[in-house]
């Protein structure tokens, strides 16, 4: 068999090799935290059990061990800081050809004790132009920016996944264009459906790269490392900060009165299907969280060791997570939590996972897993069969929506965003928003 090693980088120099496993003969043998068993060894019997102490402990562990802590600043101010802003800058009401409204909205992050500095965040909201009530809504990071999800004139231009910023005069090229990534945002099926989008470049929350992601964004802001070496063990990497974003932007949706806030469902691809997660786990104001293929340090079981690794991530995208999630690249076993864990912090809320065929670098299996062995905990919500009664470990059929309150799909195909993943991601939503 061909074998595949990725590079792993620390501190800009080649440390290791690490053959990248594709194949279930070499999944090691391993034992998965139960989500029921609380770390004095009490078994949860109930809501309250796991509401008052194993859902926080197992939410602690996340923090510790793989996402990180926000600062202070932000922990303590909750929801709605009075130090976030919004201002509508722009909206047209005869969008995309007559079929939207479409609404630019300026998101400005300040610190109490720093005047002058801000950061500014642009939330780019579509609704369905002929909805008689508050719609439900989509909302994700997008990664090039959002004049690539449509090719309308009216999107502002800002700055693209390298941070360098962008002119209608700059050229331009591949994805960055104008609707670049229209096939990545399915904006005509969802509001045919009678659902709104509303997404935001995560390059405007911090910037998605080893080497500035610490001197930009909401970091530079509120953070106090300038790099990835002067981190604490335990503070926040990108994705906690991608997802402190998204809070933000749910923010602003609860004050938007064409918008039901109760119905908004948290959706990313990659590793932003990983932050999608994390803001869902840590943000039950997401009544709906979708992953779509989010791979390790999102709907993945890390014990499999199949794919991308946490030994793999520890190299040049180390920055994503806490400095702590390094020490189980070598040692996987010993992670105090796996990921039908992070699955589990969503209940009882709907969530639902989604896999390529022929990504096997995000572990379609590891993912379905997860939802598998989230089921315990729906179920003491009294939800039955929350995984739709299934209990093999076998992958189900491609193409086809499986799950109840817990839902999966397997398409044909490579790591992306399709229309099919969407008609998915609607069914789902239709299911839980339209009772």
């Amino acid at each position: 068999m061909k074998k595949i090693f990725a590079i792993l980088l620390l501190c800009g120099s080649v440390v290791l090799a690490a053959e990248v496993n594709y194949d279930e003969a070499k999944v090691p043998s391993y034992t998965l935290p139960d989500p029921l068993v609380c770390l004095d060894g009490m078994r949860v019997q109930s809501v309250s059990d796991w509401e008052t102490k194993r859902r926080p402990e197992i939410l602690k562990l996340f923090r510790d061990q793989m996402y990180g802590y926000l600062p202070e600043i932000l922990a303590r101010a909750g929801n709605h800081p009075d130090f976030v802003k919004f201002e509508v800058a722009e909206q047209g009401n005869d969008a995309l050809g007559g079929t939207a409204i479409r609404k630019q909205v300026v998101i400005t992050f300040t610190h109490p004790d720093r005047p002058g500095k801000c950061v500014k965040a642009h939330l780019l909201i579509y609704l369905p132009k002929n909805a008689t009530g508050p719609v439900p809504v989509f909302l994700g990071c997008n990664f090039l920016g959002n004049h690539t999800i449509t090719t309308e004139k009216e999107i502002f231009l800002f700055h693209l996944r390298n941070g360098s910023v962008i002119t209608e005069e700059t050229a331009l090229q591949g994805n960055e264009v104008r609707g670049g990534r229209i096939c990545r945002w399915d904006v005509p099926a969802i509001l045919k459906r009678g659902y709104g989008l509303a997404t935001l470049h995560y390059i405007d929350v911090a910037k998605d790269s080893l080497r500035d992601c610490f001197t930009s964004g909401i970091f530079d802001l509120y953070g106090k490392a300038t790099d990835e070496a002067s981190r604490g063990d335990t503070e926040w990497g990108a994705i906690t900060a991608w997802a402190w974003g998204l809070s933000r932007a749910m923010d602003y949706l609860e004050t938007d009165r064409q918008i039901d806030a109760s119905r908004v469902a948290v959706m990313g691809h990659s590793r932003l299907g990983k932050t999608a997660l994390w803001a869902g786990a840590t943000d039950p104001r997401f009544a709906i969280t979708i992953s779509n293929d989010s791979g390790c340090g999102g709907a993945a079981l890390s014990r499999r060791e199949y794919g991308e690794t946490i030994q793999i991530m520890s190299g040049g995208l180390r920055y994503w997570f806490c400095r702590n999630f390094q020490k189980y690249g070598p040692c996987v076993d010993t992670f105090g939590i796996d990921q039908h864990e992070l699955i589990a912090l969503m209940a009882p809320r709907p969530v639902y996972v989604a896999s390529a065929e022929e990504d096997r670098w995000a572990d379609p299996k590891g993912e379905y897993l997860s939802c598998l062995y989230a089921v315990p905990v729906y179920r003491l919500y009294g939800i039955s069969e929350p995984f739709g009664g299934r209990t093999e470990a076998e992958l189900p059929k491609q193409n086809t929506q499986v799950g109840g309150v817990i839902g999966y799909h397997i398409r044909t195909g490579v790591h992306d965003v399709t229309p099919l993943d969407w008609e998915m991601y609607l069914n789902f939503a239709d299911r839980h928003f339209r009772k």
